[in-house]
């Protein structure tokens, strides 16, 4: 059995992928999770070139069997939960009023019930972590738009600022069994998922993944005493 394990859900390209990495350095035996099959193969292969021990399970993060399969994979393999990343997620803008119900479902099911679920699946095996090594620690992408609601990203907004809610009240409710919760507030940052708005934006201009990364190694390496509830990321030119 490895001596640390990792769950990392939207893995297989962005900032998840970079994060994978991060943990890998840091020793981490993971098991990598997000629904192209094809896509996160090629993912999960570069992470095995790199020495890291890796596993790969397509999933959809929307189908609740699938959250399941993930944590089931992950258990009967590692048999422990160090740190589980919560990184999937999917953004879709359009006005209000053109706001279809398939892609508010979409939005609601991936970025939020998504998390949701890998917490109460996952919830006794990163208790059984903190309580022999202290400390276990979940990481949540969350995005700026959380911390201040924008419009025509207006669903998108409100399901990442329940991902910062959700992810305070664990503090409260995991705490004390030494299971800690960080919500990563990030703006514009250089992934596919912001080439909407790079006719506006340059990619240069744009925070990297491995800003993000870094702040999870950051995290990861802080004492069982250390908190570290929430990261927001802004661009030096600030969008807000």
């Amino acid at each position: 059995m490895p001596d640390r394990a990792a769950i990392v859900t939207g893995a297989s390209s962005g900032i998840g992928l970079a994060i994978a990495r991060v943990l890998g350095e840091e020793g981490f035996a993971l098991t990598v999770a997000s629904r192209r099959p094809e896509k996160l193969s090629a993912a999960a292969g570069d992470l095995r070139g790199a020495g890291y021990e890796v596993e790969e399970v397509a999933a959809d993060m929307a189908d609740e069997d699938a959250v399941r399969g993930v944590v089931a994979r992950h258990h009967e393999r590692c048999g422990r939960l160090d740190a589980l990343v919560n990184n999937a997620g999917v953004g879709i803008g359009a006005p209000v009023a053109e706001t279809t119900t398939k892609r508010l479902d979409l939005q609601l099911d991936i970025n939020l019930r998504a998390m949701i679920l890998f917490y109460r699946e996952c919830a006794d095996l990163l208790r059984a972590a903190a309580a022999e090594r202290g400390t276990a620690q979940v990481i949540n992408m969350a995005s700026v738009t959380g911390k201040s609601g924008q419009p025509w990203l207006s669903v998108y907004s409100a399901t990442k600022g329940g991902v910062v809610a959700f992810t305070e009240s664990m503090n409260r409710e995991l705490g004390d069994a030494g299971v800690k919760s960080v919500a990563l507030c990030p703006g514009y940052v250089d992934t596919a998922m912001t080439d909407f708005i790079k006719e506006q934006v340059s990619p240069d201009d744009m925070i990297k993944t491995s800003d993000i990364a870094e702040a999870v190694r950051f995290v990861l390496r802080t004492s069982r005493a250390c908190l570290v509830p929430e990261i927001v990321f802004h661009r030096l030119a600030n969008e807000l």
